[in-house]
């Protein structure tokens, strides 16, 4: 089986001490036009959303995990499995990461963590990303991670400056067929 560590970071549940880490992130106004959030969350719902994240995969269609260090157990972000298709064997992933510890190869680390656990246990053929294409750092992410880019979706997302067109981008697991 897959494991959700290495010898830098761990990929773990949320739990109920994570509420105001993700009240932050969730909130953070800077971050919804990266996803589809158009309004905050409460606390109540995001402790619901704690509440229910045992249920799995199959049920979901997603799962959150956390980021932590193994050395301090901080955690600093989180990496999602969205949009899960078993049927097809694809999902979407993403990825979170508090600044302070972008830039050091820690979201790389996660990513091959996720990968891993995506591709050997839950044996998905595919991943994919959606990327605002002015997201440099992302796209080279994703290319480090051994995506690329299979299409653009034009004026995919409104941003300040008007409509943006997205990449999309993939990784297909030949091994799984």
């Amino acid at each position: 089986m897959a494991q959700l560590e290495n010898e830098t970071i761990r990929l773990r549940a949320l739990e109920p001490e994570d509420l105001e880490l993700l009240y932050r992130w969730e909130n953070n106004p800077e971050l919804w036009s990266l996803g589809n959030t158009m309004s905050p969350y409460s606390r109540y719902i995001l402790k619901e959303y704690i509440r229910e994240s045992h249920r799995d995969i199959f049920d979901l269609k997603q799962l959150r995990l956390m980021i932590e260090l193994r050395s301090t157990g901080a955690a600093i972000g989180t990496v999602d499995l969205y949009d899960f298709e078993p049927h097809h064997r694809r999902a979407g992933i993403g990825i979170l990461l508090e600044p302070v510890y972008q830039g050091n190869g820690l979201a790389t680390e996660a990513m091959n963590v996720l990968m891993d656990y995506a591709f050997s246990f839950l044996k998905l053929h595919q991943l994919y990303v959606h990327i605002p294409v002015d997201n440099e750092a992302s796209k080279a992410l994703f290319t480090r991670c051994g995506f690329t880019v299979t299409g653009i979706m034009t004026d995919w997302i409104i941003t300040e400056s008007g409509y943006s067109d997205v990449l999309m981008m993939q990784k297909v697991n030949k091994q799984i067929v």
